[in-house]
């Protein structure tokens, strides 16, 4: 009899201890599960995620190579400041400088706006390549259109107003002389007048490209742009006076008609073309 009664506690106790055992092997496996190391998380940040401090070191590294890129390109055209000097003088004729430090400083302000205008392609990459990571796949496919086309519609806005606009506002107000009246334009005066009529046509031919974006959004439609027409009729002379370089209404006028012109070239791309 005593030794059955201890062949029974020892049977009683083996399945105790197994038990107990388990149950603690269990919640190690359960707390391990649950409550992963903190330290282990910051060691994996998330894939492609950045830290403000990241982002601010990539801008200021593009702002660099951005600065870089337009003072590379204003050096190399100094060298050329002459003939590129002569060539935007060319709707005006013979010029004068007033002071002798005039044509110095012109021909530095003329390297700059040549130099930056060199530049533009690399600025317009590092603007891209900052706010891309950013994008959905959709949105990077339409950027690689945009962009090149942004640039391309920005020169042919300056070249419309050099060979079309520039000569006829220099006859407009070369009309004005007289025997006793002559004009004797400053090279510095002439060269602020030609930069302030130059940059604006190349953002307004951006306007085409401006609408065919919101268009293909689905934010405005070909019977949207319509009802504006006269709206935009009014602002395009709003605007035309505000970024003027002179307060006359011919000057206004120069630049009203082409962003109305180029409002219903948008209309009619969005109409028979786009929303097709």
């Amino acid at each position: 009899m005593p030794e059955n009664t201890r062949n029974e506690d020892n049977n009683r106790v083996t399945p105790e201890t197994t038990e107990n055992t388990g149950v603690i092997y269990s919640d190690k496996v359960i707390r391990e599960d649950s409550e992963p190391d903190a330290s282990r998380i910051d060691e994996e940040p998330p894939q492609g995620s950045m830290s403000l401090i990241g982002h601010l070191e990539e801008l200021r590294r593009r702002l660099i190579t951005m600065i870089a890129a337009i003072v590379i390109g204003s050096i190399a055209c100094y060298f050329y400041a002459a003939e590129i000097t002569a060539l935007i003088t060319v709707p005006a004729g013979k010029l004068y400088y007033m002071n002798p430090a005039e044509a110095f400083f012109t021909y530095l302000k003329v390297s700059f706006f040549a130099g930056f205008l060199l530049a533009l392609p690399i600025v317009m990459y590092q603007l891209w390549a900052f706010i891309v990571p950013a994008m959905t796949n959709n949105e990077r496919t339409a950027g690689i259109f945009l962009v090149p086309a942004s640039i391309v519609l920005f020169f042919v806005g300056l070249l419309f107003s050099y060979y079309l606009v520039l000569p006829a506002g220099i006859r407009f107000f070369m009309g004005f002389a007289t025997d006793n009246l002559q004009p004797m334009f400053s090279i510095g005066q002439y060269l602020s007048f030609v930069i302030s009529f130059l940059l604006p046509f190349g953002f307004i031919f951006e306007l085409p490209l401006f609408i065919l974006v919101m268009a293909k959004m689905g934010i405005i439609s070909s019977q949207f742009l319509l009802a504006k027409r006269k709206l935009v009729l009014v602002m395009s002379f709003v605007v035309g006076a505000v970024i003027s370089p002179t307060p006359d209404v011919f000057s206004q006028t120069m630049i009203a008609v082409p962003m109305i012109l180029l409002y219903e070239i948008s209309i009619l791309i969005v109409k028979h073309i786009l929303q097709k």
